[in-house]
This record gives structure tokens, sequence and C-alpha cells, in this order.
């Protein structure tokens, strides 16, 4: 029998869902900057892809669809396990994910193309309880960074606050000698992340995505297709763009330098 949209929505054991909210970026020194765009994130279990790959006519996974997930977008870029990616980290730190979940927020491909600022993944143990947060970032250059934090005890099914010194560059008008503040509410029916940037004279910049789950079925990836056409060109010109309006405005340009991006 088919279940109705309704009754998918909810459905909080499927491999794969999708995450409909906006983005926000808001700047306070060295000038006044705000933005907002919607976007759809996909999240997917890792150790269930050939499931997630079912789910869908519009979906693949390692594969062309109209709507994809590729390894070798995330982890080292060469198409590795992302599971044993995530296992292997999380092992150099101590932490056993055996029989545990590991869960990828982020961007889709759409048509062949995608471009991931920030991807999340949500390691739990064999408890249930959420272990690791991996932040995985990436630039316009190419480059790639991840800041691997353990989740402290106690922080399961709440708000997890972390925070992390910055050691890779990301924007040609922000600073290096800065300080991460994370706010992650893990993905349930809502997924909510928000991250503080602050310098000398306190907090400059926060970036935040709010999301409601919905289904990843024909239905609602159709829905997305119609909605959100350009969903990953859309997320690169916006960076383009507010890089453009924040130098019109004078912010200082920040060099890149190679020993910095450790």
């Amino acid at each position: 029998m088919l279940r109705t949209e309704t009754a998918e929505v909810k459905d909080a054991t499927a491999p794969a869902a999708l995450y409909r909210g906006k983005v926000m970026h808001a700047r306070w020194r060295p000038v006044q900057h705000r933005f907002t765009y919607r976007v759809m994130s996909l999240l997917i279990d890792l150790d269930r892809m050939k499931e997630a790959d079912r789910q869908s006519w519009l979906f693949g996974i390692n594969r062309a669809a109209p709507f994809s997930f590729h390894e070798g977008d995330h982890g080292d870029g060469k198409g590795t396990n992302l599971s044993q990616h995530a296992r292997r980290l999380a092992a150099e730190r101590g932490i056993d994910l055996s029989g545990g979940r590991v869960l990828l927020l982020c961007y889709p491909r759409v048509f062949g193309y995608a471009f991931n600022p920030l991807s999340i993944y949500f390691c739990y143990g064999a408890s249930g309880n959420l272990a690791l947060l991996i932040y995985e970032v990436r630039n316009t250059f190419g480059e790639m960074h991840s800041y691997i934090l353990p989740v402290q005890e106690g922080s399961a099914g709440s708000i997890v606050r972390q925070s992390q010194s910055k050691t890779f560059y990301v924007s040609p008008f922000m600073e290096m000698d800065t300080h991460y503040r994370f706010s992650v509410s893990p993905p349930q029916e809502d997924v909510s992340v928000r991250i503080v940037q602050s310098g000398t004279q306190g907090a400059m910049f926060a970036a935040a995505f709010r999301g409601r789950r919905r289904a990843l079925t024909n239905r609602s990836l159709l829905g997305a297709l119609f909605g959100l056409p350009f969903l990953t060109l859309k997320v690169i010109a916006a960076i383009h763009w507010e890089a453009m309006r924040l130098w019109l405005k004078g912010v200082p340009y920040v060099p890149r330098l190679k020993q910095r991006e450790i």
C-alpha cells in the first residue's frame, strides 16, 4: 500500500530524507551585511546508501540522476567509503562508533553539479547517543578541511554547543585569527545549525540554517525541481555575488596564505 506524503514526512527510519529551509548570513563588522535564501539539504544514512538509491527514480547514489549523492564529493574526494572515513576519524580520537549510525547533512547534486560550503556528519554510538560531529568545510579554491569535535555526554537530544579556532581559509573577506562557536540541533523533524565567528572585538559574523524534514520521494523531488531548480548554482552564485557586495562596501581583502590552511 502506498503511504501518503504526510505519513512519509514523519518517517524517521528512511535511509535518506530532505530538509527544506533557509540559510541566513549576517555580518556586523567592519560593515553590516545580511542575506537569506531558500535551500534544500539532503540527510543520508551512510550505511544504507543502497536502500536510499531505491527511494525515488529521480535520485541516485554514485550515478547520474536529476538529484544525486556522490561519495567523491566528500571525504578525501576519491570516492572513499564515507562511513568508514567518519569511523576512522572518530577512532583516531578514541571514539568507537561500532554499532552506531553515521548520517551526513549536505546539498545533493542537481543535474550533476554540487557545491557544499559546509557538510556535517552526525556520528552516533551503539547506544544511540550522538558522539561526534564532523564539520566538513570547502572553499571556492577546491580545498577542504574538517573540524572534528567530540560531543560531550548529556548533549544528545538537545542543542549541541561546540567551539573551534579557525584554521582554514574560506573567504577573502574574513580574518583568519578568529574563533567559531557552533550550535547544532541534530536532525529530527527539524534540523538547525548556527555558527558564530568572533574576533578580538567580539562576534563579527553568523551563518545559520534551519530546515523542516520532508520525505525523499518522487513528489518531493519534483516539487524541489520546480521550486528550487537551480539550487547548487544558486549557492555558488550567492557566494560570489555577496563577495562582490562586500568588496563594494569596502571590506578589507584578506590574502590567502597557504601556510595557514592546515
